[in-house]
């Protein structure tokens, strides 16, 4: 059975960086694509970035330039990167397993605010 499970999210102030993890265990990481997506308030979920099994990375028109998905396959780890946080980019931030069955981590929660 697949678990992914994210850290690293919390308060930050606009300007700021964090960076989230998502630890994945019970399947062979490096085969499959990942990615973030996000869900603030009252909004959809929406894509921030994949990233392919080879490391090839797509990135959301809002999050373009700030924001950098990697993994660590040799560490069952996905990670994205936040720089120059904006209080829009309050929400919280899923992993996501791409696969026939897509698999969801729990979210970690990301607010940005003075």
């Amino acid at each position: 059975q697949v678990h992914l499970v994210e850290s690293g999210g919390g308060l930050v102030q606009p300007g700021g960086s964090l960076r989230l993890s998502c630890a994945a265990s019970g399947s062979i990481f490096g085969l499959y694509a990942m990615g973030w997506y996000r869900q603030a308030p009252g909004k959809q979920r929406e894509l921030v970035a994949t990233i392919t099994s080879r490391g090839s990375t797509n990135y959301g028109g809002s999050v373009k330039g700030r924001f950098t998905i990697s993994r660590d396959n040799a560490k069952n780890t996905l990670y994205l990167q936040m720089n120059n946080l904006k209080p829009e980019d309050t929400a919280v931030y899923y992993c996501v397993r791409f696969s026939g069955d897509d698999v969801w981590g729990q979210g970690t929660r990301v607010t940005v605010s003075s």
